[in-house]
């Protein structure tokens, strides 16, 4: 007997009062990610959420209690990706292992960054918490923000013999992040100077082989055996 996925099996067990807080999160990450916190009334929310608009004070207590909601589904969201690309144990123990952790976790990035329609909400939320930082960007940067890019400098270190902690190796992970957020936040742009229609499996794998490209000449760079051999 073919059991059901997870996510369905859950979804049959979600009672409705349930069913109803995850609906305002996203209503609420959608709406404030578009319109702004004070540009979103909280009957908004609730019509987005085809809920009752007296249930936001019942799981929230307020406005400000679902923003916060919403941080937190972002915090969960991309921890839950970052656990798939990079892990939570100790760094790899080989410099090949690290390379090869970092491809993946590039590949994972743009698959969801990129590709991923959730993840567009996720970053419109964002941009507008660190144009205008509250208490939601305090949750969102301890939780991701931190955490992951710590971590990546750990696996870079790893990868390439230099200080995780170190000045360079911060920036050059923000560098790796940022080319790939560039593909979100400047989506329309590239979708009109690509020619394409969408961005979607097929655009995003485009995108990777590029991405991978100037991964790996940064690697190449910080390896003199690498590029002797290259030479050859």
């Amino acid at each position: 007997m073919v059991k059901p996925a997870p996510e369905k099996m859950s979804r049959q067990e979600t009672s409705p009062a349930e069913q109803t807080r995850v609906a305002l999160v996203l209503a609420a990450l959608k709406l404030f990610g578009r319109q702004g916190f004070d540009g979103t009334s909280t009957r908004q929310i609730a019509a987005e959420a085809k809920a009752n608009i007296g249930s936001i004070a019942y799981h929230f207590g307020g406005k400000e209690g679902l923003r916060a909601a919403a941080a937190d589904h972002i915090v969960e969201t991309i921890q839950a990706i970052a656990g798939q690309a990079i892990g939570t144990v100790p760094a790899p123990s080989t410099p090949e292992a690290a390379r090869a952790q970092l491809f993946a976790a590039l590949e994972r990035m743009v698959g969801f960054i990129v590709a991923s329609p959730e993840a567009g909400e996720i970053v419109q939320f964002v941009l507008r918490e660190l144009s205008h930082p509250t208490a939601a960007l305090d949750r969102i940067y301890a939780g991701v923000f931190e955490p992951t890019h710590r971590r990546l400098c750990q696996v870079w270190e790893q990868a390439t013999g230099e200080p995780a902690e170190s000045e360079a190796t911060k920036l050059t992970v923000f560098t790796l992040i940022g080319q790939v957020i560039y593909f979100r936040i400047g989506r329309e742009a590239v979708l009109r100077r690509m020619g394409w229609r969408e961005i979607g499996a097929a655009e995003a794998a485009k995108v990777v082989a590029v991405a991978t490209n100037n991964l790996e000449a940064m690697l190449d760079a910080r390896n003199p055996a690498a590029r002797k051999e290259g030479k050859r």
